[in-house]
């Protein structure tokens, strides 16, 4: 047997642990390109996944945790003859003036002043801002001008920058304030939009706030290793009104003149495209400037009097009636009753606005002469409750739901009550209160078949994603008959031609509607108020195939005393423009209407009742 000593045995080493110079050379080299990949990777990362995060944190360092503001929609109108879009409010870039009191240190005070003399503040206001014990981050002033702002960089105040933000400019100065609303800075710095479209769509226009988090150290340095977080902002969406530019400018121009002209508390209009129910003119004199509603003297002008103030109507509600008492098969426009020149009723005379008795009449003629005794005949026909129904279908005593900020439902609580006296005065507009929006759509309903639509503002939203919402006509609720509609229409076309309408006519067109001289009651008593009414026209054109329905009131003239002298004029105006203004032709030869008699003035005796 062969032994063998452990020093003659030689161990030979195993070819896989060998390290050769070039295998040594091959580990090295794969141990650089695996950190020059980490690198690039990194590199990919903050240069292009996270390029924008690290953007705004180099740009807009005063905050670790920055809140990115959206842009706030546009609201747009389109022109009818060739759809381009023109903007009404829209966001444009300014310069804004911000504060950081942390890092002021002991310059609280000596910036304030320095401030204070740039932009025209309050020295003490600033250092009140500056020195207190919560303030973080702050705007001192939203928009200010370049060469402002470069004014306030150059002095490299500790704690103090410039920084662009947004600010609203509003382009169409005749557009109504009280329709578009405006936007102002809440108690959290941000912008929230207010009154009108600018409130009522606040969540559609402002968009969605973005956030920037990133990783800081005790001393509140941001770490250049740390992870840092965007969520971007979300713009807001755009909207196209169904406003008409160039009507809405006729329609301001035409009742702020009015309101000048007749002396007038104040006046209203509006215009709705008879097919679809889209607001084609809303506005009211007086008004503001949007962009300038901080220097109004009295915040009430704010509400858009024609969906927030409700009045008594008088005459002009007489149709409804009528087309109730044609509906139920109580009379036809040939009907005759006997008028007896004032009606007495629960204790309380009731008399027509002219004072006169005319003997036998058809409804047509209670229409064109404006009887009060007539539109009593036709609901006592009709009883109370389906009086009271009818009065309901047509929207009264509700809101219309048109999309803006403090729209009221008016008040027909007296059909609730059980005295005859309530439903009498009803039936010519008294002792019931509407709004011009309730009394536009309701006469809508009586030019398109019968059908009650609901007004509406908004055409089209655009989204920030590209996706794109058209409004739809809403139609909410057959009131009457194609035929009962068809047969007011023509009474009330009766109106223009032979009564107290003329005013509102157009040569060459047949024009349906009503005048309105209503009373107002007394805010301290019984009755109503001495030598002080208000008067409306509402009505439509071509009568039998209408493309527009117009209200037009002005409150508490001072140099007539009846609608046909005023509201009805303007309604003339504005028809006769429009009727040219959207290409309907004539449908008759075209005879110069007479020239309106002088105006009359105001007497110290008010009228009885309505007319």
């Amino acid at each position: 047997m062969r032994r063998y000593s452990l020093a003659s045995v030689t161990r030979h080493p195993s070819p896989s642990l060998v390290t050769s110079p070039e295998r040594r050379i091959v580990w090295i080299g794969m141990f650089f390109l695996l950190g020059m990949l980490v690198i690039m990777a990194r590199f990919f990362q903050l240069q292009v996944l996270e390029r924008h995060t690290y953007q705004l944190l180099a740009s807009d360092q005063h905050d670790i945790q920055t809140s990115l503001t959206p842009r706030r929609g546009t609201i747009y109108v389109r022109d009818r003859f060739d759809g381009s879009l023109h903007p009404v409010a829209k966001d444009r870039d300014a310069w804004q003036i911000y504060a950081i009191p942390r890092q002021m240190k002991q310059g609280a005070s000596s910036s304030a002043v320095i401030i204070s003399g740039i932009l025209q503040l309050p020295t003490e206001e600033l250092v009140a801002r500056f020195t207190s014990p919560t303030a973080t981050y702050m705007v001192i002033a939203r928009d200010v001008s370049m060469d402002v702002a470069y004014r306030v960089r150059d002095q490299k105040l500790p704690g103090i920058g410039i920084v662009q933000g947004l600010v609203r400019l509003y382009h169409e100065s005749a557009m109504s304030g009280q329709l578009v609303g405006f936007t102002t800075v809440n108690e959290q710095g941000k912008r929230v939009g207010k009154y009108g479209l600018e409130g009522y769509f606040q969540d559609t226009l402002a968009g969605k706030e973005g956030s920037l988090i990133a990783e800081k150290d005790a001393a509140g340095r941001r770490l250049t290793i740390g992870s840092a977080d965007i969520k971007h902002a979300e713009n807001g969406a755009s909207m196209v009104l169904t406003i008409d530019r160039t009507i809405q400018y006729q329609a301001c121009t035409k009742i702020q003149a009015a309101v000048e002209r007749f002396q007038a508390e104040s006046g209203s209009v509006i215009i709705l495209d008879a097919k679809t129910g889209g607001v084609l003119a809303m506005c009211s004199a007086p008004d503001f400037a949007p962009g300038e509603f901080r220097y109004v003297d009295d915040v009430g002008i704010y509400n858009n009097p024609t969906i927030f103030y409700q009045y008594e109507p008088g005459s002009i509600f007489k149709p409804f009636t009528m087309a109730a008492g044609l509906e139920e098969g109580k009379i036809s426009p040939q009907s005759t009753y006997t008028d007896p020149g004032s009606e007495s009723i629960d204790g309380f005379t009731i008399r027509n606005a002219d004072k006169e008795t005319h003997g036998l009449q058809t409804m047509t003629q209670v229409l064109e002469k404006s009887l009060n005794t007539g539109t009593i005949f036709v609901q006592r026909l009709l009883g109370q409750e389906t009086f009271r129904t009818y009065v309901k279908k047509f929207g009264f005593g509700e809101k219309t739901h048109i999309p803006l900020h403090t729209e009221v439902k008016g008040n027909i609580a007296a059909l609730e009550r059980k005295g005859r006296i309530f439903f009498a005065t009803a039936s010519f507009g008294q002792g019931i209160t509407v709004t011009p929006i309730q009394m536009t759509a309701a006469y809508l309903a009586l030019a398109n078949g019968g059908q009650l639509m609901r007004p509406h503002l908004v055409s089209e939203i655009h989204y920030a994603d590209g996706h794109r919402e058209i409004k739809k006509p809403e139609i909410v609720a057959q009131v009457v008959s194609t035929r009962t509609s068809r047969l007011v229409s023509a009474m009330m076309v009766n109106v223009i031609e032979n009564g107290h309408g003329k005013q509102a006519g157009v040569p060459g067109y047949y024009v349906a509607g009503k005048t309105g001289t209503a009373q107002i009651p007394n805010p301290n008593g019984q009755g109503y108020l001495q030598d002080q009414t208000i008067g409306s026209f509402a009505g439509y054109a071509p009568a039998d195939h209408p493309a527009f329905v117009m209200l037009v009131k002005i409150d508490r003239p001072k140099t007539v005393q009846y609608a046909e002298s005023s509201a009805a004029p303007v309604f003339g105006e504005l028809a006769k423009f429009l009727l040219s203004y959207m290409q309907v032709p004539p449908e008759r030869p075209i005879i110069k209407r007479p020239s309106p008699p002088a105006l009359p003035v105001v007497t110290s005796a008010a009228p009885s009742s309505t007319r």
